[in-house]
């Protein structure tokens, strides 16, 4: 069973095809590509495809533009990492799709409905999925206005190793090594930003992937995370959340 894998980012990549071949070993990954160009040129030499795992964001596009400009007739299985507002729509339309991190256990129920229901989405679902997608990403936020004394500071998202919390309030640590009081909780931030550039490793931090200088395993199966300018707190990712973690950073 030939299968192809459309993924920009490499660890990704080879974290989804280790997954594929530990949860069914017929797979056969004929292809990891990398870009929306690579896709179409590829697809439209080698029809003979049985299933698609690809990836929606992409370094040049959108994946869906893919599926418009190839005669496709096998089925796809999305990865995202978008959220929950929009995964309902995926079921609502009935397009299968896996969240990143990719997990066994998803990868597995994907493959067997796969197997038991392999006919491919009609390229009109796929096309509204895509433009509910990109108005749903434009809501992440982008940057933060903080009130300084009598001025108002904008910092963008880019800027901020970390959020943390402390004494009942919240905090942003920027990468000039300030820190700034927020009005939003971090449950609250969790929905606004991108889950692709940040992470909840615990109760306390929502750290940067931009901004991880070195992990360390820590006592009892944990991890610790180093960032500058924060290197005499102890950022621990929770237990519980190691595995998680680890999926997220594509190991």
């Amino acid at each position: 069973m030939d299968v192809i894998i459309i993924e920009d980012e490499r660890r990704a990549a080879n974290m989804l095809e280790r997954l594929i071949g530990e949860v069914d070993p017929s797979m056969i990954i004929v292809a990891k590509l990398e870009s929306v160009r690579e896709s179409v040129e590829f697809l439209r030499k080698n029809r003979d495809i049985s299933l698609i795992f690809s990836d929606i964001q992409l370094g040049d596009g959108l994946s869906f533009e893919i599926f418009e400009k190839t005669e496709f007739t096998c089925p796809i299985i999305f990865t995202t990492a978008y959220d929950q507002y929009a995964i309902n729509a995926f079921k609502a339309n009935g397009i299968d799709y896996l969240l990143k991190p990719v997990k066994n256990d998803d990868l597995e129920k994907a493959i067997t409905k796969y197997k038991h229901f392999s006919k491919p989405a009609p390229i009109t679902d796929i096309t509204a999925i895509a433009n509910l997608l990109l108005e749903r990403k434009s809501e992440y936020k982008s940057r933060f206005m903080i009130k300084v004394g009598e001025k108002i500071k904008v910092i963008p998202v880019e800027d901020i190793p970390a959020f943390y919390s402390m004494e009942k309030a919240t905090f942003i640590f920027t990468s000039n090594q300030r820190n700034y009081v927020i009005d939003y909780s971090l449950d609250h931030l969790q929905t606004l930003l991108n889950p692709e550039r940040f992470f909840r490793i615990n109760r306390k931090y929502i750290v940067s992937l931009d901004y991880i200088d070195e992990i360390i395993a820590w006592s009892n199966s944990r991890l610790k995370i180093k960032i500058t300018g924060l290197e005499e707190e102890n950022i621990i990712v929770a237990r519980d959340r190691t595995r998680e973690f680890k999926e997220w950073l594509g190991e």
